[in-house]
């Protein structure tokens, strides 16, 4: 039995290490993959947002499948609902973060998503030319994946940053906005 039980400790202690290391390793291909993308793109960082985006989108499209087998959570019937489970189920199941959901509007269809950490920007900076601060949203990729994810459940949405601590400011603030439900309709081709 002893010999049971440190096998699971040690296969804990490897899971744990694995998973540090699989998220370190996110971190710095993302950031990575970032830079290479400002220089692409001349460092024009609206296209670099842009960018970030339509491939963060094309994740939340085949995400979202994951998501449903993994977490077992049926359709949410309101935004609210679909908030709370972004929140508390989906970036805690695929990044152990969990946002504060704030700052709905008086009509129900925004909100915020307020961000204490975000594992995409652990040890970055922005470049140093002047504009960067102003114009590059790091994490845009986050915006696109919950586009791509709930346009698969009928949701449309604009998602952008509105804060984000790389940029000074106190938080990370995404603002997502409803802009319809969808019927039943064709997902659209893959940007």
């Amino acid at each position: 039995m002893a010999s049971n039980k440190a096998a699971r400790d040690g296969e804990k202690i490897w899971k744990t290490n694995v998973d540090k290391v699989n998220a370190e390793l996110v971190t710095l291909t993302y950031g990575t993959m970032v830079a290479q993308l400002c220089s692409d793109f001349n460092h024009k960082y609206g296209e670099v947002n842009q960018q970030l985006d339509k491939m963060g989108y094309n994740i939340g499209m085949r995400l979202i499948e994951d998501f449903f087998a993994k977490s077992g959570v049926q359709r949410c019937g309101n935004l609210r609902e679909t908030a709370e489970t972004i929140s508390k189920i989906g970036f805690k199941m695929f990044l152990n973060i969990t946002p504060t959901v704030s700052n709905w509007s008086a009509d129900n269809k925004s909100f915020s998503l307020i961000f204490d950490e975000n594992p995409l920007a652990d040890c970055v900076e922005l470049p140093n030319d002047g504009r960067a601060q102003d114009e590059l949203w790091f994490s845009n990729i986050f915006c696109g994946i919950l586009r791509g994810a709930l346009e698969m459940v009928q949701m449309q949405v604009e998602a952008h940053y509105v804060a984000d601590v790389l940029r000074g400011d106190e938080t990370t603030e995404m603002r997502i906005t409803l802009l319809r439900y969808m019927e039943d309709e064709m997902p659209p081709d893959d940007e």
